[in-house]
């Protein structure tokens, strides 16, 4: 595969998410022919089972949205060791109704940046958890926990340590080789 586009989730709702500051620098750092595409949460409303007969259409877009891209990167903060509510109750309306699940089969990854030297690692193995139930093939290696300092992402996603730049790039690559491998084989191949 050569052309790719890749969704990705930012887990937080935040106007000054450093986890949405690493989303753009993996915009930046896209090798080429991958092109990367937010697919936004924040006007989701609360999910509840009384919406499966009748989803909402900002719900049923980002359904959409989903199904429409080739692999799903999900960048996510940690709140209170786990994964914000706000991601949960995207996650939520991802998987409904019964039997309609957008990540089924989809690749995916996780990635998160905090102040912390773990960085995001227990909301993503909670992520990873949920991931697998939605059999969403997910990338296991390497795995994206970035210790944020003051100035690591410029505002125009531009990576200023050197070393994180050549891991993000290096984490984009393995995950294309995920995607790739579960591409769609064309009809009558």
């Amino acid at each position: 595969m050569t052309d790719r586009t890749i969704g990705y989730i930012v887990g937080s709702i935040s106007s000054t998410s450093i986890n949405r500051r690493l989303a753009e620098a993996l915009k930046r750092l896209a090798p080429e022919g991958t092109t990367l595409v937010e697919i936004p949460i924040k006007d989701l409303p609360f999910y509840s089972v009384d919406h499966d007969g009748n989803f909402p259409q900002v719900a049923e877009d980002f359904k959409q949205a989903i199904a429409d891209v080739d692999g799903v990167i999900i960048v996510t903060p940690e709140y209170s060791r786990s994964i914000p509510g706000v991601l949960k109750n995207a996650l939520d309306w991802a998987a409904r109704p019964y039997g309609q699940n957008a990540f089924n089969l989809k690749p995916t990854a996780v990635i998160g940046t905090s102040g912390s030297g773990i960085a995001t690692a227990a909301a993503q193995q909670h992520l990873k958890t949920i991931l697998s139930h939605f059999n969403a093939p997910t990338l296991g290696q390497p795995e994206g926990f970035i210790q944020s300092t003051p100035g690591l992402f410029a505002d125009n996603g531009e990576v200023t340590n050197d070393e994180t730049a050549g891991f993000l790039v290096g984490y984009l690559e393995a995950f294309n080789d995920l995607v790739d491998r579960y591409a769609k084989v064309p009809a009558g191949a």
